[in-house]
């Protein structure tokens, strides 16, 4: 279907492909992995021509139609959110766009004498429609924004009125209902609540053409991808099966690789010994030339690169008493929308609630009263003795000094520790060499969220209160937090779509109600997250198998 075939690809001095091959076939599901900066992106926009290769040629049959979800998404205005979402669906979003044209322009009476061609051309357009399942469209764009997590009033407002994350939303739908031979996703759960990214796989695994995709979410990945498409030093290594399959073969691979590596160092100096030994005995000349000789022929063996994760382990936080928050009777709305009515709950020492709901159910809202970001209309929250709490949210991010490096961001926040130990904190939150130079004005989103994450945990508080903490961290720095927080001695009450984030720490689990936050009472659960899957049978709250 679409291969490349030795291709070469290079920046300026940095070479991203060298010789790389890759085949993507029909009905494949694969994902894109490999380091920041290695190549991912490139390959997608070699696929769409945006980009093309140095040397050799991407192969693409021309009928092929490919779809393309990115992180940067165009302007939206002007439309609803039903039709910016339809106007992606290839050929026919082109033709219900046209049938609305001209539908105006029959009620137009300034175009009164081009009736009979507009009747004309709407016939043939309608007959064109219907052939290729356009009146079914609409249905099917509402049931791709439902799962997505739009509601009806979203579907049929203003696009231009979204947040730049809903309208990443619509993008994907307009990629989705295009129902392309080819799907490249470029992360396409960066800005998806754990409900939509459950759709969303259930969407892709049903989806009979092929897929490509870069993903952080490591479930997400093993329970859509057969096969891993890993980008390593400028090649392109192809794994069958899914991301736990590769880390595992990579492993082997890895140690394989390292033994022939070995044994090659050391017959290399076996043989140098005897040639460094008799190279002046003129009875040994023949054998040293022949020796020599064949040195030059063998192709040496490279050390595989191991992949660098540092470690980051905890200091010990301040003990806390044993009653961390109790909440009672709390009520909370936000204009005639309530959110909160009566609710209380208490939090003791050493708890990890993960707080689970739909959008609108009051998730973060209960965070920021937790962390005194926002007050209760009624009812009171009192927080234990000896305590203190970091509270990581996207706001969060205006404390750092858009001035400053990375290195003296850091520096400035803990005057009292080394250089050297300020870079391991930046190495373990993926900032290495150069990086920890870069002016936090220049950082991405994922980059200041590592940083805000490095500081609020170097010295930690004994109350962790975190809304979406692993939204923009790769798969490293995800799993590494996740090793980190595991041995974390205080109290955690935290909100996030990643089930591997969930699955690892949620020892409690609060499931707060639908859409209004009213459809039923909260639920509190006592047990893991894992023991809530297992007895209520779904992984979040209207997710039902």
């Amino acid at each position: 279907m679409i291969s490349f075939a030795n291709i070469q690809k290079q920046y300026g001095k940095q070479l991203i492909f060298v010789d790389a091959s890759f085949q993507l076939n029909p009905g494949e599901k694969v994902g894109l992995v490999g380091p920041n900066g290695a190549g991912k992106t490139t390959l997608l926009r070699m696929i769409t021509g945006e980009e093309q290769p140095d040397d050799d040629e991407v192969s693409i049959p021309r009928k092929l139609t490919i779809g393309y979800f990115r992180q940067d998404v165009e302007e939206m205005k002007g439309r609803s959110v039903l039709d910016e979402a339809i106007a992606g669906s290839g050929r026919v979003g082109g033709l219900h766009h046209e049938l609305e044209e001209l539908q105006h322009a029959m009620g137009d009476p300034d175009r009164a004498g081009d009736m009979d061609k507009i009747l004309q051309r709407f016939g043939e357009v309608q007959e064109e429609y219907d052939h290729l399942g356009g009146y079914a469209l609409e249905a099917q764009a509402r049931e791709v924004l439902h799962g997505l997590g739009f509601l009806d009033e979203q579907i049929d407002g203003d696009v231009g009125a979204l947040s730049g994350g809903w309208k990443m939303r619509v993008a994907l739908a307009r990629v989705l209902l295009g129902r392309p031979d080819v799907l490249l996703m470029d992360e396409p759960t960066n800005h998806l609540d754990i409900e939509s990214i459950i759709w969303l796989e259930q969407f892709l695994k049903s989806y009979p053409g092929a897929l490509l995709m870069t993903s952080h979410d490591r479930e997400f990945m093993n329970r859509i991808v057969t096969k891993i498409a890993e980008i390593d030093s400028g090649e392109i290594v192809s794994y069958s099966g899914n991301y736990d399959f590769y880390e595992r073969e990579r492993e082997i691979r890895e140690n394989n690789q390292q033994a022939a590596f070995a044994r090659q160092q050391a017959m290399l100096a076996k043989e140098q010994r005897f040639i460094e030994r008799f190279k002046t005995h003129a009875a040994k000349a023949a054998q040293v030339q022949s020796r020599i000789k064949a040195l030059d022929k063998i192709e040496k063996l490279e050390l595989p690169k191991k992949r660098q994760v540092v470690k980051f382990e905890f200091r010990v936080p301040p003990r806390s008493g044993d009653q961390v928050a109790v909440i009672e009777d709390v009520h909370k709305s936000y204009g005639a929308r309530a959110i909160y009515q009566g609710f209380s709950l208490t939090i003791r020492r050493g708890e990890r609630w993960a707080v689970m709901g739909r959008n609108g159910a009051g998730k973060s809202t209960l965070l920021k009263m937790l962390a005194g970001a926002t007050a209760p209309d009624s009812g009171t929250i009192r927080l234990g003795a000896s305590l203190r709490m970091g509270y990581f949210a996207q706001q969060s991010l205006d404390v750092l000094n858009p001035d400053l490096t990375v290195i003296e961001q850091l520096q400035r926040d803990f005057p009292q520790d080394s250089l050297g130990a300020l870079r391991t904190l930046a190495g373990a939150f993926q900032f290495s060499g150069e990086d920890v130079d870069k002016r936090i004005r220049a950082l991405s989103g994922g980059e200041k969220s590592r940083l805000a994450m490095a500081r609020m945990l170097y010295d930690p508080p004994n109350l962790l209160v975190l809304d979406e903490p692993t939204n923009h961290l790769d798969l490293a720095t995800k799993e590494m937090l996740v090793d980190a927080l595991k041995d974390f001695e205080g109290t955690m009450v935290f909100v996030s779509h990643d089930r591997m984030f969930l699955k690892s720490l949620g020892t409690r689990v609060l499931e707060l109600g639908g859409e209004s936050g009213l459809d039923r009472n909260p639920l509190v659960y006592p047990g893991s997250y894992v023991e809530y899957v297992q007895k209520l049978g779904h992984e979040a709250p209207g997710i039902y198998h």
